[in-house]
């Protein structure tokens, strides 16, 4: 479950912030920049995310990486949220009822 929950968050920052670097992302995030690092290789390798390499100038040796979320990881990500959504609502279900037997001590 925690690596859905790393990838739901590199997925939702990286649709936030496509053009962040890779220290961004793991600034913003709070990971490593190892952890960072292996899980866009496993969102890579499960079709969710392209990384792609640019140069800024054709004669420079300065390279930098765009993450871009494929129609998978687009699709990936809606999933989960629609889980992590059902998910708390039972939650708060589950909380309104314990709260109303409890009033029903009180009365």
């Amino acid at each position: 479950m925690e690596n859905n929950h790393d990838h739901f968050e590199i997925l939702r920052q990286i649709k936030k912030k496509p053009e962040s670097s890779q220290r961004e992302l793991a600034r913003e995030l709070g990971f490593s920049l190892g952890k960072l690092n292996y899980c866009l290789k496993e969102l890579q390798k499960k079709g969710l995310v392209k990384i792609q390499n640019f140069s800024l100038k054709k004669d420079k040796a300065i390279y930098f990486k765009k993450y871009i979320l494929t129609t998978k990881g687009i699709k990936y990500r809606i999933d989960l949220t629609l889980k992590f959504m059902k998910r708390k609502m039972q939650e708060y279900d589950q909380l309104k009822k314990e709260i109303s037997k409890d009033k029903n001590l009180f009365l």
